[in-house]
């Protein structure tokens, strides 16, 4: 970033006036900012377009039966972020991040020092703490973020999903992010990291991610699950989606078990290969970039023919790699956009939320979406691809 826009930048945050927030555990307390932060608060995400209110929980799962294989001592752990349709008027409000998150995320993206660390921990979500669910049986999705970021990066799309009738289970997976507060006061920092800078090959980390999802399943819909509202959950209608290495594992956790339905991958290099007899003839669909276009990426062009089910292939004009995230939205509102991806921060959560909408509702819901038909003059940026 050069000298101009960070000062630039630095001017506008100015404006902030953010408070301090305190590190964050998993209990309700921990998880809501006081009235002061709330209302000072000066980054929001875009309301969810769904017409139920967001509830929000979250869950710390312990898997004893595998060792963590990054941290090779101590079993694995996932902190899990769960939302679901609400009734109006419940619950309390939610942190986006802890500080030392938020810290450890400005500080990978070289952004400390121009975005404060109290700006970025406050952002307004929309969800509501420990709100009380609205009785009903809803399909799951599991949403897994990039390699390096924090599963707060998908909440746009996870509250917007929630608000539409879905339960949503966003996943960190363990020293796969820079940083994520576990409890104990523990900040469990970028292990993978080190391991694929120094030749571990990425299908680790989908590999990895695909037991860790299967796990999640199981403590979610075994006898006796993990989260207090389980019986929320459709076990019949289960699908999931990602960015980047986490929509590489939407299609590694379908490969490797049969009860998720569907998936999506949002511009996510296919570490791990589709089988070549296919997924069961189960929809997916690949989302990316303006260069993830046929031959733009060696591991979509190689399992584009494997994808034996209902599939789409489509990508968003002027986009980057983070459209799909939070970030764009954020880059907006402190006056930072990205001139490589010009696709502006409400249209790529709209776009974003739009297309992974349509097609669970088709494939889960089993309402036609015609969005998914082809192209559309109210989505003039979206490109269908039939290599």
């Amino acid at each position: 970033m050069n000298r101009r826009r960070a000062a630039t930048a630095a001017a506008l945050l100015a404006l902030l006036l953010p408070l301090p927030l305190a590190a964050a555990g998993t209990s309700a307390a921990a998880e809501a900012p006081s009235a002061a932060e709330s209302r000072r608060t000066a980054l929001e995400l875009p309301r969810p377009t769904g017409r139920f209110p967001v509830g929000q929980e979250t869950l710390h799962l312990v898997d004893r039966s595998r060792t963590d294989p990054w941290a090779g001592s101590g079993p694995r752990e996932l902190m899990v972020t769960m939302r679901y349709p609400a009734q109006r008027g419940t619950g309390g409000p939610v942190r986006y991040l802890t500080r030392e998150e938020a810290r450890l995320l400005l500080v990978d993206k070289q952004l400390d020092g121009v975005i404060p660390v109290e700006a970025l921990a406050g952002t307004a979500a929309h969800a509501r703490s420990q709100a009380r669910p609205v009785a009903g049986r809803y399909p799951l999705i599991v949403l897994s973020p990039g390699f390096t970021v924090h599963r707060s990066t998908l909440t746009a799309l996870a509250e917007d999903l929630a608000s539409r009738g879905y339960v949503v289970a966003a996943v960190d997976h363990a020293y796969e992010s820079v940083g994520t507060a576990f409890p104990g006061g523990r900040v469990l920092e970028c292990l993978a990291c080190e391991k694929a800078e120094a030749g571990t090959p990425m299908r680790a980390v989908s590999d990895n991610r695909a037991r860790d999802v299967s796990f999640l399943l199981d403590r979610l819909t075994g006898r006796h699950p993990a989260w207090r509202h389980a019986g929320l959950i459709d076990t019949s209608r289960i699908a999931m989606a990602g960015h980047s290495i986490g929509g590489a594992s939407a299609l590694a956790a379908m490969a490797a078990d049969p009860r998720v339905r569907a998936g999506i991958n949002m511009d996510g290099g296919l570490a791990t290969p589709a089988p070549e007899t296919g997924i069961g003839a189960r929809p997916f669909m690949l989302i990316g970039a303006q260069d993830g276009v046929p031959g733009g990426n060696a591991s979509w062009d190689r399992d584009w023919p494997r994808l034996d089910g209902w599939k789409r292939w489509i990508t968003f004009a002027d986009s980057g790699h983070f459209t799909f995230s939070d970030f764009p939205a954020l880059a907006d509102q402190l006056g930072l956009p990205d001139p490589e991806a010009p696709l502006g921060g409400a249209r790529s959560v709209e776009l974003t939320r739009a297309y992974v909408a349509a097609f669970f509702d088709q494939h889960l819901k089993g309402r036609p979406q015609p969005l998914l038909d082809g192209p559309s003059p109210e989505a003039p940026e979206v490109r269908f691809h039939t290599p």
